[in-house]
This record gives structure tokens, C-alpha cells and sequence, in this order.
């Protein structure tokens, strides 16, 4: 067998750049030249030995584009063709891909996580998961079509309204792409929270209104600014116990929670809080087909411009130092690898 580099999970904060034996493309299926690759929060959970069915040893990488190198099916596409890839794969049996919702399978799996993904120089894909990237957007910001697809569904899910005020608790390039695209939205006003001041330099820096979770107050401080109203909406993208219940603190009466979060251990909060002002939660969970199509246009057509949150591209053979950056949030927001420098 033909081998290619590759960037691998091995154990619990152990990666290392090795070889797997290239893909072949089964029928149905396109053999991808991989142009980027991005880390993602999973890619660190299962980076940290918690993801629950990423298996060692396994080529990460959810987030990728790539080049069309072999086609085995009848298609649309032709060798050549730039593309981003959306990596989820869906039973299409269950009640929820029967009833067109396949992001919500039933045993929803992910290329880079069920199977070997971005991290290596080639990838095997389903022919359906193929989106065709326009010649105005480039291959490292075409990587990031699948978190800018996240932000595009989680606004979608809310209830959010021109000129609504909203609260978006954790700066990371998830919780910024949400700021970014309520923004579009037609939110008037857009706070964010976090703890890293990198981060928080980087929300201000778009134009949002930024709170430092360690020195001030976030749920006094949205108040106060909103007459004691609270935020129209509110996204959770922390993940923690802290979070959790701000969001329901500074949320105003009937007001709208929108979770995005995957907790690692289950919150504590204040239902009670919830029931007497009738607010009402909302989950998230990745993106439809729909989502990822429109996440290409708008950051084709300058919508939603991701060059901010790349914060670095390293050749694959720096795995080990792409993770270590992505542990320190002082220092990185998007790591992108080139499996082909």
C-alpha cells in the first residue's frame, strides 16, 4: 500500500505526525487532496482522552478543504475541483433523517472523529459531503465553512429579531462567528464574555462589546446597560458551571437561551430562576446542508470575513506544537495545518 503523512491522535495529549496507508475511493466516494485543516473544540476533547468514540490511533480534523483527485461515481464535480468538505454522516434510516433533519441522526458520525479526517494528506468522502468552493474564496478560509455553518445554524435555532440586544458568553472562534453573524442578523447590540484577554481583544476588535468574566460582573453589566432588562438573547458557548447560569441571570423575562455548548460535566442551575420569568431554552446542535451552503456564500461574497480568527498555519509536521498552542487561549484561535507543506 501507497503510505501519506498523517496527523495522529495516539493517546490522552499525545499527537504525533506519522503515516496511515492512502485512501482509495469506494464507489460513491471522492478522493480528497487536503489543502487545510482545522482544530476544533472536539479535536481538543478528544486531544484531553474525553471524547466518548474517537478511537486511537486516529487522523483528526473535521474542518477541511481540499482538491478533487479521483472520482468513483456518477457526479457533478470533476477532478480539480476546490471544495470544503461537510463532515458529518447521517444513518438516513432514523426518524430524524426521514424527516429531513439528518444533522440530529440518531448515530451521527463525523469524518475526523468516526473515521480518519483532515489531518493527513489525502481523505476519502461521501460525494454528497462535497461543497464546490468559488474561485474568490480562499483554501484556508474555505477550512473554516464548518464552524462558520455552527455559527450560521446556532443563530438560525434562537428566536433572535432585528435590533434585539444579545449575549453571547464565550469568545472563542465559535462564540465569535455567532457575534459575527447576529450581527447580520440584525442584532443592535452584541455583548461577548470570556476570561482571555487575547480573545476579549479580539471581540473588540470586530466591534463588540467585550466583558472580562474575571473582573466584572457579565450579568451586571448587561443589565445595567439594558435598564435592568437583560439580553434579548443569550448563547452559552462556555461549556461551564458559571456560564450556565449567567445565561439565565442576564436573560431577560421571556427572553431566549440558546445552548451550544457540550458540557463536560453536567451543570447546576437555577431552574427556578427560568420557570417565574417564562424563559425559554433552546439547543444547538452542528448545522444542515443548508447552513454549510450558506456559510461558503457568505464568506465568498464577504459577508463574514474569518481572517481574524486564524490565528496560525503550520505545515502537519508541527502537530504537537498546534495543540500546545490551542491549550493556551492567550495564544490561538484557529490553528490551521497544510498536510502539504
Amino acid at each position: 500500500m501507497v503510505k501519506m503523512k498523517a496527523g495522529l491522535y495516539i493517546s490522552e495529549k499525545n499527537v504525533m505526525t506519522g503515516e496511515l496507508d492512502k485512501p482509495m475511493a469506494k464507489s460513491g466516494e471522492a478522493l480528497i487532496k487536503v489543502s487545510f485543516a482545522g482544530i476544533c473544540g472536539t479535536d481538543m476533547m478528544i486531544y484531553a482522552g474525553k471524547h466518548p468514540r474517537a478511537k486511537a490511533p486516529l487522523a483528526l480534523g473535521h474542518e477541511f478543504s481540499g482538491v478533487v483527485v479521483e472520482i468513483n461515481g456518477e457526479s457533478t464535480f470533476k477532478v480539480g475541483d476546490r471544495i470544503a468538505v461537510e463532515p458529518t454522516i447521517s444513518c438516513g434510516k432514523c426518524d430524524a433523517c426521514l424527516s429531513g433533519n439528518s444533522h440530529v441522526c440518531r448515530t451521527l458520525g463525523l469524518i475526523g472523529i468516526d473515521w480518519h479526517g483532515g489531518f493527513a494528506e489525502y481523505v476519502s468522502v461521501p460525494l454528497h459531503r462535497l461543497h464546490k468552493v468559488p474561485d474568490n474564496l480562499s483554501d484556508a478560509h474555505a477550512a473554516v465553512a464548518e464552524p462558520v455553518a455552527v455559527g450560521i445554524h446556532t443563530v438560525r435555532r434562537s428566536n433572535l429579531k432585528v435590533g434585539d440586544t444579545v449575549l453571547v458568553l464565550g469568545a472563542g472562534p465559535i462564540g465569535l462567528l455567532i457575534a459575527m453573524t447576529a450581527k447580520l442578523a440584525g442584532a443592535r447590540k452584541i455583548f461577548i464574555s470570556d476570561i482571555s484577554p487575547y480573545r476579549l481583544g479580539k471581540a473588540k476588535e470586530l466591534g463588540f462589546i467585550a466583558l472580562d468574566g474575571k473582573n466584572v460582573d457579565v450579568v451586571e453589566e448587561v443589565k445595567t446597560a439594558t435598564n435592568g432588562i437583560g439580553a434579548d438573547v443569550v448563547f452559552e458557548v462556555a461549556g461551564n458551571n458559571i456560564t450556565a447560569n449567567q445565561m439565565i441571570h442576564a436573560c431577560k423575562t421571556q427572553g431566549q437561551i440558546t445552548v451550544v455548548s457540550v458540557y463536560k460535566q453536567p451543570p447546576t442551575i437555577d431552574l427556578a430562576a427560568m420557570h417565574f420569568r417564562e424563559l425559554s431554552l433552546t439547543t444547538t446542535r452542528c448545522y444542515t446542508h443548508s447552513d454549510f451552503s450558506a456559510a461558503i456564500h457568505m464568506m465568498a461574497t464577504g459577508q463574514i470575513d474569518v481572517t481574524p480568527l486564524i490565528s496560525h498555519q503550520l505545515p502537519l509536521d508541527e502537530i504537537k506544537r498546534g495543540f500546545e498552542l490551542m491549550t493556551n487561549p492567550e495564544e490561538s484561535l484557529k490553528v490551521l495545518f497544510q498536510p502539504s507543506l
